[in-house]
């Protein structure tokens, strides 16, 4: 008797998500092995279709939650309340999420409630403070607690859910955001992303990302008024800075930054125009997860812009330094890549510790082998 298709739903919200999942959908849907099922929240829509666009997919459904300044508390009950109907109408083999996101635990909840089983991509991430970063961190230990496929981007990973106890099954596969860096990079690799006014052979220019709640209010300000005075050290120093769309982190950046001269302030990149700046910087100054991933296979330092860091693969190997939130020490660090060529090179040469461009088939395989294993 032929197998029936696994039904896989695939639940995202965010861009981050779009990303790293990018691979995967693809490659389940090429599979015959698998009937899958591309569910958006609707959360952050146009910047997710701009994912949707490069890697050619289209989703099957929409909970479109979206509102202006909705809470973590709106986005978890309306998501939660969509993906009740939804998993009832399709009745999934399994659910698929990724990350640390408020829609990967609403999904993986709204899975367990319906006794459904959990896959986790990005699983056992963790910093070890329950509000740092916030709500990142609660959301990944509870997705742990409730998964059965636990698809970890690292060995560091790996041990962290081992350490946790957690039920279901551990698995080393890498992460699948280098799988759609190199994708990307390739499709791409004849575009580079232009700006007026920004001479990239003129300047040494710091592509800077920062939109994390741990860093709204004061840390923001702290690492403006850092950013303004490298450009006030270094003349020859750029800033392309994308900003979030949310007001509370655009607005103050735009009345802090919005009249230097080397300071471009431009709207969220689509991900192609994203990996392009890279590939053009000199050096990556982040509060982003995915950039500290991406960076070590692009050859870029990356100064991160936190007091803690999921991600300590990346500063153990060297290609990220961990700076926090001060201005002075954002200077100072920044002031040392820039002065020394050879730290520069060593942080830039360095190897990815996140993976080969291959996670996307290891999950494809694992997913196939636990539902053969249910069978047997």
């Amino acid at each position: 008797m032929k197998r029936m298709p696994i039904q896989v739903c695939i639940v995202l919200g965010t861009r981050p998500e779009a990303i790293k999942l990018a691979p995967v959908i693809n490659l389940l849907r090429q599979d015959p092995d698998f009937a899958t099922s591309l569910i958006l929240t609707g959360q952050h829509r146009e910047m997710v279709a701009q994912v949707m666009d490069l890697f050619e997919i289209t989703p099957d459904l929409d909970l479109e939650i979206m509102q202006t300044k909705q809470s973590l508390t709106q986005i978890t009950c309306k998501s939660l309340a969509g993906l009740e109907d939804l998993f009832s109408q399709l009745k999934p083999d399994l659910v698929l999420v990724q990350g640390d996101t408020t829609t990967a635990f609403a999904a993986a909840l709204g899975a367990f409630y319906q006794q459904i089983p959990i896959g986790h991509v990005e699983a056992g991430l963790r910093t070890d403070d329950l509000l740092n970063p916030f709500p990142e961190e609660a959301n990944r230990r509870l997705i742990s607690q409730i998964a059965q496929l636990h698809f970890a981007p690292t060995s560091q990973a790996a041990e962290n859910l081992e350490k946790a106890d957690v039920t279901g099954k551990i698995y080393l596969t890498g992460n699948t955001v280098i799988d759609a860096l190199l994708f990307v990079a390739e499709k791409l690799k004849q575009q580079r992303y232009q700006i007026s006014g920004l001479d990239w052979s003129k300047f040494r220019v710091i592509l800077a990302t920062l939109h994390r709640r741990e860093n709204w209010g004061e840390p923001l300000e702290r690492i403006a008024q850092a950013w303004l005075e490298i450009l006030a050290n270094y003349p020859d120093v750029a800033l392309l800075l994308p900003l979030h769309l949310n007001p509370v982190v655009r607005e103050p950046l735009q009345n802090l930054l919005g009249k230097h001269p080397r300071i471009f302030l431009v709207e969220p990149l689509s991900y192609g125009e994203l990996v392009s700046a890279m590939q053009q910087c000199d050096l990556i100054m982040t509060d982003s997860g995915g950039l500290q991933e991406e960076a070590p296979s692009l050859g870029k330092p990356v100064l991160v812009l936190r007091d803690t860091t999921e991600r300590p693969e990346a500063i153990a190997a060297g290609t990220a330094k961990l700076v926090g939130t001060e201005t002075k020490t954002i200077v100072l660090s920044a002031s040392e890549i820039l002065d020394d060529s050879i730290l520069y090179n060593q942080m830039a040469q360095c190897s990815n510790p996140f993976g080969d461009g291959k996670a996307a088939e290891r999950i494809r395989d694992l997913i196939k082998q636990f539902f053969k294993e249910r069978v047997l």
